[in-house]
């Protein structure tokens, strides 16, 4: 037993002579290639073995002839070893170039392509990930595209919408300075309704600005569905009145939230004149609340005829009119955009589908 634990120590101090240098080694190539590492690790565990074995034998006191053998045995295994680890880390690292260049064509904007060879699990692993990194960066790319059309459309409506009332203001004001305006109290009446209009939408610039820049300060109080949507219906009875459409709001439950009451009165107001505005005279415009699991779902039911179902996933977007929609666009396009802000910025989400005969806009937000 005695000579049995004197060999495992020799051996064991042999090896450990021999580990500590490779360690060193690796360190000290730990930026070289992967080939590189791995024939270090195959040349460490073989010098360990040799370093063994050699002292091992040297406290047994074997013939030179012994001795031979034993060394040539394992100088074989370490040329073999060697030959081996080199082979597969120029495989691996082949493997880890292809990768490499696949990788590459995220930086230059394109779609990553994983290679087709087979690689170790790491890599394949690996492999998954930039292609799950490519995908979601082909949406963003997606969605910044989409971002910038939809800005550049803004610009082009805001700067058109300004540009008609500042021209029919010019062409009053020059009539009153003139003194050629037959009715100057209606000029005048004129002049600030327009003003007001275009105070408007100066104002909702200003709040769509402040809700892309995530400043949109909430100030969240106890209130009930049931009293803003009075306060809704209330503040849009006048323009339904003008426009010869009804309001019903028959189907509402006094469900408790904790919003902003200013903010969630335009957000109703918002969606309420924009269903005003683009349903025919004699229509209806149908506002329910009802309490769906942990939130409460306000919809905003219009006659407009529906929106193509290509367009429903732009409705909300800064900027969209309805171009292509079975009623004419009106407004600057930021009402909507400005609602899914608001809503958003209180844990909720706003959403549209066509019903027959016209759209419903939901409002989801949590129950307090």
């Amino acid at each position: 037993m005695t000579d049995v634990l004197l060999i495992a120590l020799l051996a064991f101090l042999g090896a450990a002579a021999a580990g500590l240098l490779g360690a060193l080694v690796l360190r000290l190539s730990r930026r070289r290639s992967l080939v590189v590492s791995l024939t270090v690790v195959a040349a460490v565990a073989v010098t360990a073995m040799l370093a063994g074995t050699l002292a091992v034998a040297w406290a047994m006191f074997l013939s030179p002839h012994d001795l031979t053998v034993v060394t040539t045995v394992v100088a074989m295994a370490a040329v073999v070893s060697l030959v081996t680890a080199t082979l597969l880390g120029r495989w691996v690292a082949a493997r880890s170039r292809d990768l490499t260049l696949a990788a590459r064509s995220l930086g230059d904007g394109g779609t990553f392509a994983a290679p087709e060879t087979p690689a170790t699990a790491e890599l394949a692993a690996l492999t998954r990930e930039l292609a799950a990194t490519s995908a979601r960066l082909d949406s963003s790319r997606e969605r910044e595209r989409a971002l910038e059309a939809s800005r550049r459309e803004l610009v082009a409506w805001i700067s058109h919408d300004l540009r008609t009332p500042l021209a029919g203001l010019r062409a009053m004001s020059e009539a009153l300075e003139d003194g050629m305006a037959v009715d100057s109290e209606r000029y005048l009446r004129q002049i600030r309704t327009e003003v007001e209009r275009m105070n408007d939408m100066v104002g909702d610039l200003f709040q769509l600005s402040r809700i892309h820049a995530g400043s949109l300060a909430l100030a969240p109080t106890r209130v009930s569905v049931h009293d803003l949507v009075d306060d809704a219906l209330a503040g849009a009875d006048p323009v339904a009145r003008s426009h010869g459409v009804r309001l019903v709001g028959d189907r509402v439950e006094a469900v408790p939230v904790e919003v902003d009451g200013k903010e969630m009165s335009r957000v109703l107001g918002n969606l309420l004149i924009n269903a005003i505005r683009r349903t025919p005279a004699d229509g209806t415009v149908a506002v329910a609340a009802h309490r769906a699991g942990a939130g409460v779902v306000l919809s905003v039911t219009d006659g407009c005829g529906g929106i193509p179902e290509e367009d429903l996933p732009r409705v909300f977007d800064t900027g969209w009119r309805g171009t292509h929609a079975r009623t004419p666009p009106a407004g600057a396009g930021l009402g909507l955009a400005i609602v899914r802000g608001i809503v958003e910025a209180h844990d909720g989400r706003a959403e549209v589908r066509n019903v027959t005969g016209g759209c419903c806009f939901e409002v989801t937000l949590p129950v307090a």
